[in-house]
């Protein structure tokens, strides 16, 4: 349940942030967040990071939903078995669910992050989200999936041995 109410706390700051960057920043503009560090910068991007696929939105949205229902699936069938693998399913599933948002709505996502001190991609509290998550869900799988399972098998074998041990 906690983990059901960090990603949704988390869609809503995606969702108001992206909101007041758009009712207060004018397409294309710059405002300073963080001196020497970041801007605020709305920008709409229809496609995914560093806009690659931006003529692609539709896939992107399909990508976004699969990945959206894929994850609600594997929280309700209780693949997540400890914190590692909930906190990386709240992000995943709550940067999936920000930007499949925006682009069902807009047809494009409001991006604003954009750092001052290097070149990079504008990004948004969603993109945070899921460049948080995946790798988490990745160190979740390589750590956790299938161990338990082992452990449940070896528990079972040693207790159908006879007390004897044959």
């Amino acid at each position: 349940m906690l983990y059901a109410i960090l990603a949704a706390a988390l869609v809503a700051l995606d969702q108001l942030v992206k909101y007041l960057i758009r009712a207060n920043i004018d397409l294309g503009a710059s405002v300073p967040f963080l001196p020497h560090v970041m801007d605020l910068t709305y920008v709409q991007n229809t496609g995914a990071a560093f806009s690659i696929l931006r003529t692609h939105t539709w896939l992107l949205t399909l990508t976004s939903a699969i990945v959206v229902l894929v994850m609600c699936w594997l929280i309700v069938k209780g693949f997540f078995k400890n914190a590692l693998g909930r906190w990386s399913a709240a992000l995943v599933l709550a940067g999936g669910m920000g930007n499949l948002i925006d682009r069902v709505v807009f047809g494009f996502v409001t991006d604003m992050f954009k750092t001052t001190f290097m070149d990079f991609a504008v990004f948004n509290v969603a993109d945070c989200c899921i460049t948080i998550g995946v790798p988490l869900l990745f160190l979740y799988v390589l750590l956790y999936v299938g161990k338990d399972k082992k452990k449940e098998d070896e528990a079972d074998g040693a207790a159908q041995l006879p007390p004897d041990g044959h």
